[in-house]
């Protein structure tokens, strides 16, 4: 493809998603590495200033082992979940909500992008319930109450330069970006740690976003001879899973993916965050660089694991 086709594909995929909202979920591992981080924000930036409304969701894993070694105290995972005691939530919430919230919202502002740190708690944004009682506190996410993402997305970020600060449909105005941090709130006020990936989907959901991008440290999902897949629709995903094709923590990330597709998303990206500019080639090329996941020809519904450790049937309408 010469630089001119290639040009006017890319100004054809700004025309379309020019004022349609995209989330990102950024992956733990990724936001260990600070030049990583930058390089993501500078590229977010960029999208942004296109006209397209973006809400980051992030994880926070490897940050949260880290301080957690530090500390001396000892952890262990169920079904890819870790069991999370009271003591180990007030660590998990330090560290999502302040050390890497905190990281990513200097990044983007750094980068030229207005962007305001939440958690799941803040306006009890996911209200949860007690996954399983072997886990503790993690959380099942019952409501999704998205009046505070609405209010920053609402909220006009103008040049304070311009003589009207009032008038959003000015070229200096833009939305201001959320990132949200996987921490959410129970009936009595409990923190609640949850899958990052969970959290994406349904707040997605909920929002009626139309296009996910899960930023992680693979290249996408692969075959059973280590291929890369560049599209698949949900009933090959499943597919793929029941031939124990996807495992290990690509396993959990397929079953949340398959859950947003039958929830209101059309696409669902994985790409690998350390590819250079990775997210910018795969929202605006033909080609792509990772792979995307659509509805297409989903069959009859299956029961799959939600982010507790027990098998459930995820009902068409959840709480």
């Amino acid at each position: 493809m010469n630089t001119l086709t290639a040009t006017l594909a890319s100004l054809g995929y700004i025309q379309k998603f020019r004022h349609q909202t995209i989330l990102i979920k950024l992956g733990g591992a990724a936001l260990q590495d600070a030049s990583l981080v930058k390089s993501l924000c500078e590229d977010i930036s960029l999208i942004h200033s296109v006209g397209i409304n973006l809400i980051l969701v992030h994880g926070g894993g490897p940050s949260i082992n880290k301080e957690l070694e530090a500390r001396g105290i000892k952890w262990e995972f169920v079904n890819g979940l870790r069991i999370t005691t009271p003591e180990m939530m007030d660590i998990i919430e330090m560290v999502l909500c302040g050390q890497v919230n905190h990281r990513i919202v200097r990044a983007l502002n750094q980068s030229g992008v207005r962007a305001i740190g939440l958690s799941g708690a803040d306006a009890s944004l996911l209200q949860c319930k007690q996954a399983d009682p072997q886990l503790q506190q993690v959380g099942l996410i019952e409501k999704v109450d998205i009046s505070s993402i609405q209010a920053l997305m609402n909220h006009q970020n103008t040049n304070p330069n311009t003589s009207n600060l009032t008038n959003a449909s000015t070229s200096q105005a833009s939305p201001l970006i959320p990132v949200i941090a996987p921490v959410g709130v129970g009936k009595k006020g409990e923190a609640y740690n949850i899958n990052a990936d969970w959290a994406a989907s349904r707040i997605a959901e909920a929002l009626k976003i139309k296009k996910v991008f899960f930023l992680t440290d693979q290249d996408g999902i692969l075959d059973a001879q280590n291929n890369l897949i560049s599209e698949l629709d949900a009933g090959q995903l499943e597919s793929l899973i029941e031939q124990g094709v996807i495992k290990g923590g690509m396993l959990a990330k397929a079953q949340t993916i398959i859950y947003a597709l039958r929830h209101g998303v059309k696409d669902v990206h994985i790409i690998n965050a350390r590819r250079p500019h990775g997210l910018i080639e795969e929202l605006f090329t033909d080609t792509g660089v990772g792979t995307v996941c659509r509805l297409r020809s989903l069959e009859p519904r299956r029961s799959i694991k939600n982010h507790s450790s027990k098998s459930i049937t995820l009902p068409e309408n959840p709480l």
